[in-house]
């Protein structure tokens, strides 16, 4: 456990120095996004999305809570995106991610050695010549006609609400009225989520409106803790089980449902570490933080 730990602290500090270093730097995200991976480039200057980028915050999949930075960046996107795939698991690709603001510039996977040529002849560490290095070979483009983000209207009319219940129940009657599949589909993904991840999602995500980068990732270690010692609930050792170890993808949520999940379950996760335990110290005197 206290390897586990250690882990945590580690990721989550490097996290933080990313978000806050003030020396420019480039984040290729020339596959998948996810997890640790996004919590160490999306906090980044520049981000450059390809045609191969697969984007996602699946956690409340395997009874855990997207973290990594994500209750910050998420918190940050357009309308209610942010919980969209904070309580779906859904993906983007490198397109959307440009869109939404995940991502700053896009590029062809083919062109991505020519990039790391150019930039890597570059001899001054000037934000705007970088800038304009990455626009120069990067390419101008524009999310489908099939993408979520051609579908910001509902989502927001879905995902506005206070509550996973009311939310659930919105995209019920959406599913209903206009049988559309992509309302079909996003309601389907949020009743095969952990019940207690999912409101302590939508909490986290909430929250990280109102924190900075070192106060998210100060909250979300807290209720990383919470989850992997499983007193509160079984829910991520369950995940784990059924998507990664048995693949039987046929979790036994402990409660098994949204009316099941009690306020104080759900508080538990967003309290301090008692004193015994460590909480996570990040170098905020030290650095010139912006986020």
């Amino acid at each position: 456990m206290e390897a586990c730990k250690e882990f945590f602290r580690t990721a989550y500090s490097f996290m933080y120095l990313i978000g806050t270093y003030l020396k420019p730097h480039v984040a290729l995200l020339n596959g998948i996004t996810m997890g640790g991976g996004a919590g160490v480039s999306i906090p980044g200057t520049f981000r450059v999305a390809t045609d191969k980028t697969i984007f996602a915050t699946p956690e409340v999949h395997i009874g855990f809570h997207p973290d990594a930075a994500a209750s910050f960046y998420l918190s940050h996107l357009p309308g209610h995106l942010g919980e969209y795939l904070a309580l779906t698991g859904e993906k983007l690709n490198g397109v959307e991610m440009v869109t939404c603001g995940l991502a700053t510039h896009y590029s062809l996977n083919a062109r991505l050695p020519l990039i790391e040529e150019q930039l890597g002849k570059l001899v001054t560490d000037d934000p705007s010549v970088i800038e304009a290095t990455l626009e120069h070979y990067g390419d101008l483009v524009h999310p489908d006609s099939s993408s979520v983000l051609q579908r910001i209207e509902i989502l927001d009319k879905c995902f506005c609400h206070d509550s996973v219940e009311e939310i659930v129940d919105a995209m019920e009657n959406a599913a209903s009225e206009t049988k559309d599949a992509w309302c079909i589909s996003t309601l389907n993904r949020l009743k095969e989520a952990s019940p207690l991840s999912l409101k302590v999602a939508l909490r986290s995500i909430r929250e990280g409106t109102f924190q900075t980068l070192d106060q998210c990732l100060l909250r979300e270690y807290r209720m990383t803790l919470q989850a992997i010692h499983g007193q509160i609930s079984g829910d991520f050792c369950e995940g784990v089980r059924a998507r990664v170890v048995d693949k039987d993808f046929a979790p036994k949520w402990d409660p098994p449902t949204l009316e099941k999940v009690s306020q104080d379950m759900v508080d538990q996760y967003f309290l301090p570490l008692s004193e015994s335990e460590p909480d996570l110290e990040l170098p905020t005197k030290s650095r010139e933080a912006f986020l």
